[in-house]
């Protein structure tokens, strides 16, 4: 006789649970090390090779050169003819270049502002704005060459050290 068997199935055995949890922390680290290095790429390709540096400081401005005239006076335009102007100058240009082409030519400055001087009124010089707008035409006189082709003096602003109108 024989015997029948029963109809045997397929044994399934069941995954071991240490194997899934081991899958799933290597596919974790794996993510984990892959936005860390993104992370990194990003930063310092954003900031730079070394990380987020400070803007250079500029360099600290040279310190100005100042260029003192000689006190001068001069007579004003007036209807009785006495009222006269004391002034005393100092330049402020932008370095020592520029002091030696004004000490060269010094006369002809002189010269030019006397002239300019002698034909104010001295109502015009009298109000703070005058004395502002003089300052700014005698920066414009003193800043034209000297000699034909030469470049304009760079006169950064003129200073009354002396300022008497009588």
């Amino acid at each position: 006789m024989a015997t029948t068997t029963a109809t045997q199935q397929p044994t399934v055995t069941p995954s071991k649970p240490g194997k899934l949890k081991r899958m799933v922390l290597i596919v974790l680290i794996a993510l984990v090390a892959a936005g860390a290095a993104a992370g990194g790429t990003y930063f310092f390709l954003a900031n730079g090779k070394h990380g987020p540096t400070k803007p250079a400081a500029p360099p600290p401005p040279p310190p100005p050169v100042f260029a003192a005239l000689d006190p001068m006076t001069v007579n004003l335009l007036s209807d009785d003819g006495q009222h006269y102007l004391r002034v005393g100058l100092t330049l402020k240009i932008a370095d020592e270049k520029m002091q030696a082409r004004l000490t060269e030519h010094m006369p002809e400055l002189r010269s030019r502002i006397l002239l300019d001087l002698s034909n104010k009124h001295p109502e015009e010089l009298s109000t703070l704005e005058g004395k502002r707008s003089l300052a700014q035409e005698l920066k414009t006189l003193i800043s034209q060459p000297t000699d034909t082709g030469a470049p304009p003096v760079r006169v950064e602003e003129v200073l009354f050290t002396e300022f008497v109108v009588q």
